[in-house]
Formats: structure tokens, C-alpha cells, sequence
């Protein structure tokens, strides 16, 4: 069989199937597990970000978004070389790899035309539907089904962890520093299963920009800066820029320590298996007492207050 990913969460459980030999082409993003980044590139961003600051990315992807519909760019030549027979892409975010009319483009210059999985998840139980979805279209079942029911034991541990913790703090969980947006989809959920309370989260629904005085009002007693896309030294380099935000040391977060930069791209904003350690991590941010954090040191590290 031959499988080509537009995404990287896709790219994460062709792996964590077996199916990595099976893997014809991949995206830029692709860089999990390592040996994805072997593989040919079919898709591309089709801007520079390079050096730009998180404002000006913003205002980079809306324009470019307002002005061709679309952020990425794929190469036909390379997906007709690959000659898939299973294709997985996305229709959930226009900037998070290419979805709709991209897709459908892409599609037209196969013949035949591949199989094609596409995910969209908006929950913990959808991404997981998502492995096994996966599982059926490449015989695979068997083992997606066993994958799900290690990852939701895996969940399942740090919930029994922290739900009869005395206190559940308040968090926010920021997905973008400038401008500032809230988290989304599947990460209120996280914070939840590990023993948070995010009420500026939208749960299910897509992250928004949201103004700072209300970060400020909700006066989280944690805060987990965990830019969509972006891993761990990003993050940091983020992170410096709140401080300067008016009531930033007012915040209970700040005055206690206990504000977090996380290596979002492997643990947060990817819908793929790596979520699970994403609940453990947050858990561990929550109730270091009660969850111990098993992976890399790498993953979190705590932004100087």
C-alpha cells in the first residue's frame, strides 16, 4: 500500500500503526517520528515566516488566507510519483495543512484516485476514532483498536489521579501570544481530564482571539504557553514577550511561579497519539504531586517570572 500524509498528526499514527514503511511522501511539518523526515515533501507552506514576529505571522496568514484561500502548496509531481492508494488530509483548519477545495485539486491530477481518510477531529474520543478510521482503510484494525485501548488506560491513569484532587486550579491555556488566542478543540478537554479548570476555553470549537483584560479577569492560577506549532525554544522566546502586558504580575500564575512554556507541536495542538502525553503533561503542570511527568525533560519548562 501507498500512503501519503498532508498532516502531521496523520503522519504520527501511520507510524504508530506500522505502516511507516508504507509511507510515500509527507509534509513539511512532518518531523515525528524521526524517520518521517526521510520521506518526500508533497506539501509546503507557501509563505516566508521565516524571522517574523507572532503579529506579523498573524497578519501574514489572514491576508494570504483573505486573498488565495489557501496557505500550502502541493506538489503534484511528487504526489503523482508516490501513486497513492490511501491519502490523509484534514478539513478542520485552513492553517493547519491543506483541507477543501486544496484537496480536492490535489485529487484531480490522480488517476486512479486514491482512498482518501480525512480527519477532523474536535475531541479527545475523535482523535482516537481518527487511529482507528485509519486502522480500517489500511487493514490494520486490529492493532488501531489496541493502540486506543493503551491510550485510553494511559488517560484514564491521570484522571483517577487528580479527580479527587481538593483543588482544581485555574488555567489558561494560550495558543497564540500576540494576539492573544484561547484554546480550542480538543485542549480544554486535556486540561479537564488532568485536573484543570480553563473558563476562557472553548471547548470543541475553534480557538479565537480573545482580548488580554480577560485573561487578566479570569486571574489564572496557572498559565501553559503552548503556541500552536511551535515546539519548546519558540515557545520560551514567546513567553518573554507577555510580560510587558499590562497585569501581568498580577497575575495569581505569575506571583506563585507557575507559568509553563510547553512544546505544544507534540503534545497540544496536533490531533495524533502524542494527546495522551499532552493529558499527562498538563497533569503533572497541575498536581506535580500527583502526576509524575515520564517523558522528555525537554517537553515544559518553567518561564522566569
Amino acid at each position: 500500500m501507498n500512503i501519503v500524509s498532508f498532516l502531521p498528526a496523520a503522519t504520527e499514527m501511520t507510524y504508530a500503526l506500522g505502516l511507516g514503511v508504507d509511507l510515500r511522501a509527507v509534509s513539511h511539518e512532518c518531523d515525528y517520528p524521526v524517520e518521517a523526515k526521510g520521506k518526500p515533501v508533497v506539501v509546503r507552506l507557501a509563505l516566508d515566516l521565516a524571522g517574523l514576529s507572532p503579529r506579523e505571522i498573524d497578519e501574514q496568514v489572514s491576508r494570504q488566507l483573505h486573498e488565495k484561500g489557501t496557505l500550502y502548496e502541493v506538489d503534484e509531481t511528487v504526489l503523482r510519483e508516490a501513486r497513492p492508494d490511501l491519502l490523509l488530509t484534514q478539513n478542520l483548519c485552513q492553517v493547519c495543512a491543506p483541507s477543501g477545495t486544496e484537496v480536492t485539486r490535489a485529487l484531480a491530477s490522480l488517476s486512479p484516485r486514491p482512498d482518501v481518510v480525512w480527519m477532523t477531529p474536535r475531541s479527545l474520543d475523535e482523535i482516537l476514532g481518527n487511529i482507528l478510521d485509519l486502522g480500517a482503510h489500511s487493514g490494520r484494525s486490529e492493532v488501531a483498536t489496541g493502540l486506543v485501548v493503551q491510550l485510553r488506560s494511559q488517560m484514564n491513569e491521570v484522571q483517577a489521579q487528580t479527580r479527587e484532587v481538593p483543588h482544581r486550579p485555574r488555567v489558561f491555556c494560550m495558543e497564540w501570544a500576540d494576539p492573544v488566542f484561547c484554546a480550542g478543540h480538543w485542549v480544554p478537554e486535556m486540561v479537564d481530564a488532568a485536573g484543570g479548570v480553563d473558563g476562557v476555553a472553548r471547548r470543541g470549537e475553534e480557538s479565537v482571539r480573545i482580548p488580554w483584560e480577560q485573561v487578566v479577569a479570569w486571574a489564572p492560577e496557572v498559565l501553559v504557553i503552548a503556541p500552536c506549532g511551535y515546539h519548546l525554544p519558540r515557545a520560551l522566546k514567546e513567553a518573554e514577550r507577555l510580560r510587558a502586558l499590562p497585569g501581568w504580575d498580577r497575575l495569581p500564575a505569575v506571583q506563585n511561579g507557575r507559568v509553563f512554556a510547553v512544546d505544544a507541536d507534540a503534545y497540544l495542538s496536533r490531533p495524533g497519539p502524542r494527546v495522551v502525553d499532552g493529558v499527562r503533561l498538563l497533569g503533572h503542570l497541575f498536581h506535580p504531586d500527583r502526576v509524575e511527568w515520564k517523558g522528555r525533560a525537554n517537553a515544559f519548562a518553567p518561564v522566569p517570572c
